[in-house]
């Protein structure tokens, strides 16, 4: 039963004096879109009627097929805590359905969905716990962004060298006051860098809290004088920014079913088995996983992120982990993803994939007990430890070997997403960077 009803939220909105409500979507490039209507409209909307142009939008649809519609999710209804308390703003995540009220393919919210009902057919529910970093950057005098920080703050350093301490509980507090529970934040390795990391949820409401917490990270920042960016690697030299994902699978009744206090790393056979098949399509997740040219400079030698395909219940140099915190928190934690890739693909493509793993017995490599950034290529080659991607480049081409993902995806948006990262891609190699100019121009 959904937390409001159609008569509730008309209801809500006339009483907190709510005038405008955004009606929120998701590009298949992971940014949120929204059209604003205005209360007198919301019914309306609230009966699947409010139409758009879809054909405006990246990856959507042509011009003459333009008219879409928005399908608001009655779960995900909000009043922003930010805004001006007369005249509120709320919000409702939406679903995209064709001019003839068919779910659109290409609709990254509706590819989730799907592998989210395949999963509960099979028994399954899948929970997910992100953790998301960020940089705190300083404003130029016409209040754009830049890449510097007045900070020298390290891990979990607190006032007056973490700067943004306050920053960071406003972002909090108002992410409380829209229903978000909250479990840790703490300043990170590189300066003006963040980690906030909220409660584990169902994987849909996982990705849509991505979402909102993204925007809401931005907005606060803002209204503090600050940028706030989720690029990877905004520095050279210094730790950049992921998404680690902490993933289990439970039962109709709750109960966690990677748990088996009995393995010595306390997982289950269907989470090891559901390991494997992440581990067996990761190189084509990484497209997703890690969608930017910059996401590649993150995923380098030095810096705490993973470059090898491996697993282990010891070490973080892996690609992914157990955390030692097991029983009924039993999990894995896939580190690699970053958080500009779009959650409801990510999240798809990892659930689909482990449900591959289920289906077919598949078994992950042995656990790896040291330090992969240690390790020789010799010693990676004779433990067969591949790597990921090192280009968006190759990432892309590995996506269009995995016909299993593609399919995931569906031949819409996986053929749209291709061509966008592909033309991403080739513009970045045609461009010439200060990089070549200070290496080049002297000597040749």
């Amino acid at each position: 039963m959904s937390k409001y009803t159609k008569e509730e939220i008309l209801e809500l909105v006339e009483q907190e004096d709510v005038e405008f409500i955004r009606l929120q979507f998701t590009d298949i490039s992971g940014c949120f879109k929204n059209v604003a209507i205005t209360s007198s409209q919301l019914e309306r909307a609230l009966n699947n009627d409010y139409m758009f142009d879809g054909s405006v939008i990246e990856g959507f649809v042509r011009v003459e097929e333009s008219d879409m519609y928005l399908y608001p999710d009655l779960e995900t209804f909000a009043i922003y805590p930010w805004r001006p308390q007369q005249g509120k703003v709320a919000r409702l995540i939406c679903d995209v359905y064709t001019a003839d009220r068919k779910p659109f393919e290409g609709d990254p919210r509706y590819v989730m969905k799907k592998v989210v009902a395949e999963a509960r057919e099979m028994g399954f529910t899948m929970d997910i716990g992100p953790e998301c970093e960020f940089f705190l950057f300083n404003t130029d005098d016409f209040g754009q962004p830049t890449n510097q920080t007045d900070e020298h703050a390290s891990y979990f350093d607190m006032s007056p060298n973490d700067r943004a301490e306050n920053v960071r509980r406003d972002i909090i507090l108002n992410l409380e006051d829209m229903g978000y529970v909250i479990e840790a934040s703490h300043h990170e390795l590189a300066p003006g860098q963040h980690e906030i990391d909220f409660q584990y949820e169902n994987a849909l409401s996982a990705a849509d809290d991505i979402q909102t917490f993204k925007m809401a990270v931005k907005t606060i920042a803002k209204n503090h004088g600050l940028h706030a960016t989720f690029m990877p690697k905004p520095h050279y030299g210094q730790s950049g920014s992921g998404m680690h994902v902490n993933i289990s699978l439970s039962d109709g009744e709750g109960v966690n079913l990677f748990n088996d206090p009995t393995d010595e790393n306390g997982l289950s056979p269907l989470a090891y088995h559901f390991m494997a098949g992440v581990l067996k399509h990761i190189k084509g997740i990484t497209a997703i996983a890690n969608p930017l040219v910059n996401s590649y400079k993150r995923l380098v030698t030095g810096y705490e992120a993973p470059i090898h395909i491996a697993w282990s219940g010891r070490n973080r140099s892996p690609l992914i982990r157990v955390p030692s915190n097991r029983g009924k928190n039993a999990r894995i934690e896939l580190r690699s993803p970053d958080a500009t890739a779009n959650p409801y693909l990510i999240l798809a493509l990892c659930l689909a994939a482990g449900l591959e793993g289920i289906r077919e017995n598949l078994v992950p490599p042995a656990p790896v007990s040291g330090n992969l950034y240690r390790m020789t290529e010799e010693e990676l080659r004779e433990s067969n430890i591949e790597m990921l991607p090192r280009t968006l480049g190759e990432a892309i081409q590995e996506l269009k070997k995995d016909s299993f993902l593609l399919n995931v995806l569906g031949s819409h948006l996986s053929e749209k997403y291709i061509e966008t990262k592909s033309e991403e891609w080739n513009e970045y190699c045609t461009r010439i960077t200060d990089w070549e100019l200070n290496r080049y121009l002297r000597d040749f």
